[in-house]
């Protein structure tokens, strides 16, 4: 007896710049291009790492050395729609779609510069923790600010 396939989820589409709260522009890199001439998809994770952590820093929500609460990031995922290459800039949409006590979901959109819909978007959850103990703690006032300031609707 075979079982039928289970149905798979419609595939997500590009987005508009609009869906985005906060930008950070990213230059490509020589070495981020595969051998089939386009960015690996491993970059792409990266990418999103780089302008979240950038932002937060950049707004005085997170000292990545001294800073008492630090963020670990527990689920990631990534949809391609366009490639992205060396050499190229690349405008990193960033937006958050839940805030919890001690964890985030960042939602990043990933653009050609210049171009109105995502070649890419995905996501990614921090759980913040204490440094030391590295257990789960409190989001920091300023941090939940700056996060608000990015949050969409659901």
């Amino acid at each position: 007896m075979t079982s039928a396939p289970a149905p798979s989820a419609p595939r997500r589409a590009p987005e508009p710049r609009s869906a985005y709260r906060a930008f950070r522009s990213i230059s490509t890199r020589w070495a981020d291009n595969d051998v089939y001439g386009h960015v690996n998809n491993v970059v792409y994770y990266s990418w999103f790492d780089t302008a979240v952590n950038a932002h937060l820093i950049d707004e005085g929500a997170l000292d990545i050395h001294a800073g008492q609460t630090i963020g670990l990031v527990i689920e990631t995922q990534c949809n391609y729609f366009a490639p992205l290459a060396f050499p190229q800039t690349v405008d990193a949409g960033i937006r958050v779609a839940h805030i919890g006590s001690s964890s985030v979901r960042y939602e990043v959109g990933l653009f050609a510069a210049g171009e109105p819909h995502s070649a890419a978007a995905g996501h990614f959850v921090h759980v913040y923790v204490d440094r030391e103990s590295r257990r789960p703690a409190p989001l920091p006032a300023r941090l939940r600010e700056v996060l608000e300031a990015l949050r969409v609707p659901a």
